[in-house]
């Protein structure tokens, strides 16, 4: 299974789906298990972390115009600046993320500021500071039922240790998430594996609670394949 796929996509495959918006990954077969998502507001769709193939507009097309495209991480582009120009919207990030590290994508970018929102989405500070010696700035959207988080939790399976059905990443289990403390999402969403909706807050809690007593474990069981996602990006480009 590789790391990351660069390979050029022949379509994706969808994930979670629920009223108010969908998921989809183009390289589902890929360490990574990149997670792109769409969420429908009454000020028109956000995609967040979008990646590209053909046949996604048609899926967005399901849930409205698109208003903008949302990065949560600095550690990433991936299709952002693509997705906004056919769609002649702005890319948003984080407010505090310095002005060099945000790349130049050849489109609006927007500012948004922890609190703020997007439709009905507040955008949430996960973590500022470092990781592995380099900048790390993570927010998320929650709108009181969805979740949407970018790097720090997933169910991509190097991420999760045992029987978690939502874990921490390795290189974040020193410093968990725990601004996400507290939310009763009905479904978490992430950039790195499918959505989940099945006792999502209970799993969201114990993903966090357990991170760092399990940090010897994970570093056993997905070391190796943590190791390899951050040496396919650094290898690549902002894509991951």
């Amino acid at each position: 299974m590789p790391a990351k796929v660069t390979a050029a996509p022949t379509g994706y495959e969808e994930g979670l789906r629920w009223a108010g918006g969908v998921e989809w990954l183009v390289h589902p077969e890929e360490t990574m298990e990149r997670a792109s998502t769409a969420l429908a507001t009454d000020e028109g769709v956000y995609l967040v972390d979008p990646l590209d193939a053909p046949g996604v507009d048609d899926l967005l097309a399901e849930f409205g115009e698109v208003a903008g495209v949302v990065l949560l991480s600095n550690h990433h582009t991936r299709d952002a600046g693509l997705f906004a120009r056919r769609h002649d919207v702005p890319v948003y990030v984080g407010a505090d993320v310095p002005d060099g590290a945000v790349p130049d994508l050849a489109v609006p970018i927007e500012r948004v500021a922890v609190g703020e929102r997007l439709g009905d989405y507040e955008f949430i500070e996960v973590a500022t500071g470092t990781a592995l010696g380099a900048p790390w700035y993570e927010y998320a959207l929650w709108n009181g039922e969805t979740l949407r988080v970018g790097e720090c939790v997933g169910t991509a399976d190097y991420m999760r240790v045992g029987d978690e059905p939502l874990g921490v990443m390795t290189m974040r289990r020193r410093h968990p998430p725990t601004a996400l403390r507290g939310l009763e999402p009905e479904r978490v969403c992430s950039g790195h594996g499918r959505g989940l909706d099945e006792n999502a807050a209970a799993a969201l809690e114990a993903a966090i609670a357990n991170a760092e007593d399990d940090f010897a474990k994970a570093l056993l069981q997905n070391g190796l394949d943590q190791a390899r996602t951050v040496l396919a990006a650094l290898r690549s480009d902002l894509r991951d």
